[in-house]
């Protein structure tokens, strides 16, 4: 398999022939990609950062409701029932494409962006794993088209390979993933814990069913599903953490 990676990775570099970060011989548990798939991965670093910026804007549109016209009210769904200050904190895997892109945007532009770097990673770890648990676990392809389930499942997935390319041109510095952390604590703690601008902003869960309150209807949270989907996010800015700085630890072992 590695012999018919690298010639395809050799085809591609026909074409997308930039020059590439040297690989660094880092261990199997915070580089698990064999070379030529990084390398392909690296090379295609343009048409990937262009998916995951339309899948940004795929993703809005899920979360306002899949709008297919625009007659009103064009903002619908869990955007939609969420205040505009809350925005930010709704569409999580939409913002971890964004920064997947953008990060892979700045390092062919050669632009400092550790932080963004950071960013990405965990966005692409926490929801890469997050979203197929909550679907294949806790929800269910009940009540969603076969094609959406299965293209949330897979794409998400591919999210994880893709944070594993950031190593070869991220620093992984300790304020880089300070500000990760914080950001992703953050959205564990309003998803979850604490909740603000009416708030709990996780992604609403099919696993969680309907119940009336004084504004309506809404869904109800203290299901186990709930409590499950709320561990598991936070298990996952955990393992982030964890992979970030042994991945800085990894690199500084092996010199500047």
């Amino acid at each position: 398999m590695g012999h018919v990676g690298r010639r395809v990775e050799r085809a591609v570099a026909r074409y997308f022939d930039g020059p590439l970060p040297d690989p660094e011989g880092l261990p199997r548990y915070v580089a698990p990609l064999p070379e030529w798939l990084e390398d392909l991965g690296l090379r295609l670093a343009w048409p990937i950062a262009l998916v995951n910026l339309v899948g940004t804007l795929f993703g809005f549109w899920y979360y306002a409701g899949r709008p297919l016209d625009a007659a009103p009210p064009l903002i619908e769904g869990q955007l939609g029932a969420a205040p505009l200050a809350a925005w930010p904190l709704v569409p999580d895997s939409p913002v971890a494409t964004m920064f997947i892109g953008l990060s892979l945007v700045a390092w062919r532009l050669d632009w400092q962006a550790e932080s963004l770097h950071a960013l990405a990673f965990f966005g692409c770890i926490k929801l890469g794993l997050w979203t197929p648990f909550v679907q294949l676990v806790l929800n269910g392809p009940g009540g969603i088209a076969s094609w959406l389930y299965w293209f949330l499942v897979l794409s998400h997935l591919a999210m994880v390979l893709e944070a594993f390319l950031i190593h070869r041109y991220a620093r992984f510095t300790v304020p880089a993933v300070a500000v990760a952390v914080a950001w992703y604590a953050f959205n564990d703690v309003v998803d979850y814990f604490v909740p603000v601008l009416e708030g709990p902003h996780h992604t609403w869960l099919r696993a969680e069913p309907l119940a009336a309150d004084a504004a309506g209807v809404a869904f109800d949270h203290a299901v186990l599903a709930h409590d499950l989907a709320a561990a598991w996010a936070v298990l996952l800015t955990i393992a982030a953490t964890f992979l970030a700085l042994a991945t800085r630890v990894e690199k500084a072992r092996r010199g500047p």
